[in-house]
């Protein structure tokens, strides 16, 4: 399987080592047909202020022949799922990223605390995929939050590097993977790149993937046309600004 998009890199706004320019000719390169620029949000230490995000507007919509979607990884605050990012930003944004970082607010409680939390993200009109919902430091019931991202129409991520840099994740990533085959779940399987060599490098979460079987229709980012119409979809059902 080869994917067609990356929705899950950051740059030097915030805690990436590679500029705008150098992820997306790397996306090139590769050849991807998109890539989500989707630096952290707003109470990550070290990520960028709110003018990073008024200014956005301003990259291009494509370099080289690959299309820039312009993003978030929005960290989850509080344990009612609430995120660091304010709705005068959020629309504006072409994708919304939001998951769990003990460094921004949250730092995670038990079972139900944390799936509370992050069921309460995935309500949110704004969010479009959960990133990295393996993470041992914040233990979830996986099929309540499973249910939750499908009732909502929502994605649900598969972290490449989770398997590196998140140790005990792998147990975690196989039975999310297992469940989310189980309902037919819609999957982005994404690199989090924080560096322009790694953009696109997805192998061990497309094998496991593989391994319990999900199908390459149920992978968001197997196909631009799919990534597309999930997006337009659920910006076409936003609320209007308040």
């Amino acid at each position: 399987m080869k994917l067609e998009a990356d929705l899950h890199t950051h740059t030097i706004a915030s805690d990436g080592y590679s500029t705008f320019k150098e992820m997306v000719e790397s996306a090139a390169q590769k050849g991807l047909k998109i890539i989500a620029i989707t630096d952290h949000g707003l109470r990550m230490d070290g990520g960028p202020r709110i003018h990073h995000f008024l200014n956005i507007g301003m990259w291009p919509r494509a370099v080289s022949g690959v299309e820039v979607l312009r993003g978030v990884e929005a960290n989850i605050i509080d344990g009612d799922g609430s995120i660091d990012m304010p709705e005068m930003l959020l629309k504006d944004l072409d994708i919304v990223l939001a998951g769990f970082h003990s460094e921004a607010g949250y730092s995670g409680g038990s079972v139900e605390e944390n799936t509370r939390a992050m069921v309460g993200a995935i309500k949110n009109p704004y969010v479009h995929i959960i990133v990295h919902p393996g993470n041992p430091h914040f233990p979830i019931d996986a099929e309540r939050v499973i249910l939750a991202v499908k009732s909502y129409g929502k994605a649900l991520e598969l972290n490449n590097k989770s398997f590196d840099f998140r140790p005990g994740s792998s147990s975690n990533c196989k039975l999310i993977a297992k469940l989310a085959h189980k309902h037919k779940l819609m999957v982005a399987i994404n690199s989090d790149s924080h560096i322009c060599y790694d953009v696109g490098e997805c192998e061990t979460a497309i094998a496991l993937a593989k391994e319990v079987g999900v199908e390459e229709d149920h992978i968001l980012n197997s196909s631009a046309n799919l990534v597309k119409n999930f997006l337009a979809r659920h910006h076409a059902a936003k609320p209007l600004a308040s």
